[in-house]
């Protein structure tokens, strides 16, 4: 069996991406296009998007490197056409895109394409939720017009019905300068999710309700910030009857405002936490901390043969001691994690080596 390995000028974007990438997006599985080379030229996004995550197919060809991938969206949208169709002859009109102006030695181009086909989704989708023919859904995207940052989405809720979902963010607020030494690449946010059940879901002829149903309502956070403030425990104030997203808002921001207070602890934790060593594609190493949740992932780049990454077992068995000295303590961990990233490259080598 052939090794399956990652061709450097796509792997190069990969990692780009993945390490530069303003939002947190994830890469899901990747495989080969081919039975025969083993070349991993495939792969899965997940985009954060609404609250939620799209799913974009990225489709290289590792035959033809130099080529721009093609790049697959959901099922549910079909109708999104991000860039305008050249005919045979070319356009010499048409603005420059990230596709037409690829350059596969460039490893940014992959990330700038994702984001700018992001923007446009963003755009697609808002573009669908205004055409949604139900008055209450218009009235309240009319209210929020001022508001920055908010993401809309027309999807299919429970039992196949169509619902519209917003994605507020609040406080407007640097939550990243308020935790001084917390390392946070990402920015971080408080959202709240709005979901709509749209009018069609009604008899025919109530082309407008007086008093309406409430929305469903659910606050939501970044992964990281949890670790600071339970959104768990915060109790969203009640919808009143007739009212309208503008007038919620504010309510909802003061609440926010007098509650949100985070305290992080300036020492390692006392419970030992576990290690846990995961691959990816290209054998470099790096060590990620993170000392807001206490979680310690080891990265020695490598895929094996199904496109997922190597992990070893969990380390519990490492330098620990809550009497230490914290830069003691980082010493130690640094000591341990130097001679267990060299033991986990072997380890990996041996894994491929067994695959061939």
């Amino acid at each position: 069996m052939a090794i399956d390995i990652v061709p450097p000028l796509i792997g190069a974007q990969l990692n780009y991406l993945v390490t530069h990438s303003p939002l947190p997006i994830k890469v899901e599985q990747m495989w080969s296009g081919s039975k025969h080379n083993g070349l991993l030229d495939r792969f899965t996004l997940a985009i954060p998007f609404c609250l939620d995550y799209i799913r974009w197919d990225v489709i290289y060809n590792a035959l033809y490197p130099l080529a721009a991938p093609d790049i697959i969206f959901g099922p549910e949208d079909e109708g999104f056409r991000p860039y305008p169709p050249v005919s045979e002859e070319g356009d010499l009109k048409s603005p420059k895109n990230g596709l037409s102006d690829w350059n596969c030695k460039d490893p940014t181009r992959l990330l700038s394409l994702i984001l700018e086909l992001r923007e446009l989704y963003m755009t697609y989708q808002k573009k669908r939720v205004g055409e949604v023919d139900d008055e209450r859904v218009k009235f309240e995207i009319s209210t929020i017009v001022p508001r920055e940052g908010i993401e809309m989405y027309m999807g299919t809720g429970i039992e196949k019905t169509e619902e519209v979902k917003f994605a507020v963010p609040l406080l407007d607020m640097d939550i990243n300068k308020m935790v001084t030494g917390c390392p946070w690449r990402h920015q971080q946010k408080i959202y709240l999710q709005i979901r709509w059940w749209v009018q069609v879901i009604f008899p025919i002829g109530r082309k407008y309700v007086p008093a309406p149903s409430a929305p469903r309502l659910k606050l939501v956070s970044s992964p990281e910030l949890k670790a600071l403030f339970s959104i768990e425990d915060f109790r969203l104030p009640a919808w009143l009857e007739g009212m309208c997203m503008a007038e919620y808002l504010p309510t909802l921001e003061e609440m926010l405002q007098s509650q949100v207070h985070f305290s992080l602890p300036l020492q390692f934790p006392k419970q030992q936490p576990a290690l846990i060593l995961q691959s990816s594609q290209n054998l470099q190493i790096l060590i990620y901390y993170d000392c807001c949740g206490y979680s310690n992932i080891l990265l020695v780049l490598h895929f094996n043969s199904h496109g997922a990454p190597i992990k070893s077992p969990i380390l519990t068995e490492f330098p620990w001691s809550p009497r230490w000295e914290s830069s003691e303590m980082a010493e130690r961990m640094y000591d341990f994690l130097v001679e267990e990233c060299l033991n986990f490259k072997k380890f990996c080598n041996e894994s491929m080596l067994q695959q061939r």
